[in-house]
């Protein structure tokens, strides 16, 4: 469990770092709270901060479920493909929005399978 652990840690770290790379966007741009559409840089970093939050309220509990009932190797293994899918999702995103599919589906299927493994885990323990 202290794998699944660490794995939840690197993801809420990350949310932390697409935190403040949206706040220095917001700073670089000049553009005042609460605004959040005028600067096209500071509104790709905040939909990529925004989304990544939307995703983890899946992920998370969906990755100790999965290691609870299913089996951790696999939940830590998962939320590693979230992660790195929200750091390609964020890469491309940044870039050029119209490539971001690749990073988004990493992490959509991460989810769907820690959803169905920790579905699997329960029905299989009642």
């Amino acid at each position: 469990m202290a794998f699944v652990a660490l794995v939840a840690l690197l993801i809420l770290l990350q949310y932390v770092a697409f935190i403040g790379l949206c706040g220095k966007a917001r700073a670089d741009s000049g553009l005042q709270a609460p605004a959040t559409t005028g600067d096209e840089n500071f509104e790709r970093a905040y939909r990529v901060q925004m989304n990544t939050l939307e995703q983890m309220v899946v992920t998370l509990p969906a990755m100790w479920l999965c290691a609870q009932f299913f089996m951790p190797i696999v939940a830590a293994i998962l939320g590693l493909g979230f992660f790195v899918g929200r750091l390609v999702y964020r890469a491309a995103y940044i870039k050029d929005p119209s490539t971001r599919g690749p990073g988004m589906i990493i992490g959509f299927l991460s989810n769907v399978l820690l959803i169905l493994c920790g579905l699997w885990g329960v029905i299989t323990h009642l």
